[in-house]
């Protein structure tokens, strides 16, 4: 009846698909080799010429941008893979792609980004789910414009 509450269960956690990567360990890892972050939101907003929704506008120092609506044709499907490969790779300029963790302003849109690359066979990339909101609302943290 209304009210009841369900039997017990057994909840197994299986490994995610997607690795992660910490705030504190990105903080850590700016300006060191091994650690190239890809902001995926749009250019106004990573050079901090536009925020509409954080109290901070910019980026994380040291990121780069592409904007997560470039990996997708007119018609909304991804890029053929030797194209993204090759975009990724004018990108990413000489980083080992084995160290990027994408990011944007929650999370969510750096999705598209992180699967471009593995598309385009660069392997498995990382996320930082926090994002630009949970970096610019971090008291002591670095950020940039332009």
């Amino acid at each position: 009846g209304p009210g009841a509450l369900p039997d017990p269960a057994t909840f197994a956690l299986k490994p995610p698909l997607v690795g992660t990567a910490t705030r504190d360990e990105i903080a850590g890892a700016l300006g060191r080799p091994g650690l190239t972050l890809v902001d995926a939101r749009a250019a106004a907003r990573f050079r901090g010429e536009s925020e509409p929704l954080d109290p901070v506008a910019g980026h994380i120092p040291g990121a780069l941008n592409r904007p997560f609506t470039e990996n997708v044709t007119p018609d909304g499907r991804f890029k053929p893979a030797d194209q993204l490969r090759a975009e990724f790779a004018r990108l990413l300029a000489g980083h080992d792609a084995a160290g990027v963790v994408h990011h944007c302003g929650s999370g969510v849109s750096a999705i598209p980004n992180l699967l471009a690359m593995e598309i385009a066979g660069l392997g498995r990339t990382r996320l930082y789910p926090g994002s630009w909101s949970e970096w610019c609302n971090t008291p002591g943290l670095p950020t940039a414009q332009g």
